[in-house]
């Protein structure tokens, strides 16, 4: 049954049936010219299982036939680029009932988890920010301290030490602040950017765990900026820039959207409204165009979320940028002033995220390349093909030398598969190079390079080849296929 709305006079009532959600849907069942039921499931009412069993039926329309055709032809892509079958495909991670929502990466998905925070710490230094490292748990008088106690508790993992409320870290800014608080604080001191990629846990519900997206335990590239009010607009530019280059170097298009105070907001309004205020201004000085998302900030200041738009169009949302003027007036921060009398003044702080949870930027990634690493980033960078058992040896010779340059690399040795087999399966795991080593290179020290897409580039020395390996590494390009 389709169901309708009309836009006037709008009641849930449609004859015997009581409608649940708000609408309007379509204005008129005429606009619907082609839709297709995508899938049924088992639920209970309201989630209880000793409830009412109902069924769930999925379905989608489209004005016109060719869209839904494009969409089924989308679905079937996106399908191939599921990060959970990738993810398995690729032997990069997988999850398991005995931690739901905790990921286990094996080690070429470890690979790629390290690169990413290699990738973050090289920049780290050249930017001025500083990593520490704080506790997992915390009492709750810290949680009741920042405000998540009263509005994030049912998220969080609580439990009883020594008659005492503790709880798992669901995010860092509260142990940022007690780090502050350390010792008094100048004004010369400011900016103090301290960055963390301490693991986090979120109490999500089970239902609503997916793959990599959605997860109970993950890590987040995360940072806090302690800045003068004067500094906020300079600060955030920064972090606009630095989020730009890094996903200049993913590859990733990006969307901006400030996000304004919510209705369960902290604080006075004339403070939020200065906060958004600044955003907005270091926003157009940006000069890449945003949007407004009204009400949707964080309940301590509002925010810049930055959405990405993969290959295949759809975006996701990873990084944030957020300004908080109510953890420092919670925490009673201050730092001294460069005024004679040596008076105190509240910082702000700067929520910032770039990568965001690197769960979850693994889960884009995954899907965006398809398994087409880029090679600074794969898990999958070089395979040795020996052309016979006879350069077996040699093969294991080249491998160890490119293995102690620093590069994940792997010797096909099986003496059941073909030659023209063995090239094949490398190109279709994706392997960025296949060094190929037979009689006149074993004679020569040298390895015949090709690459997944089957493009030669001919003999080469393997010191020559570590070179250029260990250039593309570094200079992280994305086409260092082509550029050999």
């Amino acid at each position: 049954m389709i169901h309708y709305y009309q836009l006037a006079n709008y009641s849930a009532r449609c004859g015997p049936l009581i409608d649940l959600c708000l609408g309007p849907h379509v204005r008129h069942t005429g606009k619907i010219k082609a839709f297709a039921v995508t899938k049924n499931s088992a639920t209970y009412w309201e989630g209880k299982a000793d409830m009412e069993s109902l069924q769930r039926v999925y379905g989608i329309s489209f004005p016109d036939g060719k869209l839904l055709k494009e969409w089924k032809q989308q679905q079937e892509e996106a399908a191939l680029r599921d990060h959970r079958k990738l993810g398995r495909d690729y032997e990069l991670f997988f999850f398991n009932e005995l931690s739901p929502g905790s990921c286990f990466f094996y080690p070429k998905g470890a690979h790629i988890y390290n690169k990413l925070i290699e990738l973050m710490r090289s920049e780290y230094r050249k930017r001025g920010f500083q990593e520490v490292i704080t506790p997992n748990m915390f009492n709750s008088k810290l949680w009741v301290t920042s405000g998540h106690w009263e509005h994030y508790k049912d998220d969080m993992f609580l439990f009883e030490v020594e008659k005492e409320q503790f709880a798992l870290k669901p995010m860092n800014c509260p142990s940022h602040c007690v780090m502050f608080l350390q010792r008094p604080r100048s004004w010369r001191e400011l900016p103090l950017r301290y960055a963390d990629f301490g693991a986090l846990h979120r109490n999500e519900l089970s239902g609503a765990l997916t793959g990599l997206t959605r997860v109970r335990r993950f890590q987040q590239d995360d940072a806090h900026i302690f800045c003068t009010p004067e500094q906020i607009t300079s600060e955030i530019m920064n972090a606009l820039v630095f989020l730009k280059d890094i996903y200049d170097i993913l590859g990733f298009e990006l969307t901006l959207a400030l996000s304004t105070r919510p209705d369960n907001f902290l604080g006075d309004i004339p403070t939020w409204d200065e906060a958004e205020k600044s955003l907005a201004t270091a926003l157009d000085a940006f000069g890449m165009p945003w949007s407004t998302k009204e009400k949707d900030g964080a309940f301590y200041g509002p925010k810049i979320d930055i959405s990405v738009t993969d290959a295949m169009r759809r975006k996701n949302q990873c990084a944030t940028i957020q300004l908080d003027f109510q953890l420092p007036i919670r925490f009673n921060l201050s730092y001294v002033t460069a005024d004679e009398g040596g008076t105190k003044s509240r910082p702000v702080i700067i929520h910032r995220a770039i990568l965001g949870s690197l769960e979850r930027m693994i889960a884009c990634l995954t899907e965006n390349y398809a398994g087409k690493w880029p090679f600074w980033l794969s898990p999958n960078q070089v395979m040795i093909v020996p052309v016979a058992s006879a350069f077996d040896e040699y093969g294991l010779n080249v491998r160890q030398q490119i293995w102690d340059a620093g590069f994940m690399v792997e010797c096909d040795l099986d003496p059941g598969t073909t030659f023209n087999k063995k090239i094949r399966n490398a190109q279709l795991m994706q392997y960025n190079f296949i060094l190929v080593c037979g009689e006149k290179e074993m004679s020569n020290k040298t390895v015949n390079v090709r690459t997944r897409d089957n493009v030669v580039h001919g003999e080469q020395t393997v010191d020559h080849v570590c070179q250029r390996l260990k250039h593309f590494a570094e200079s992280r390009v994305r086409e260092a296929d082509e550029k050999f």
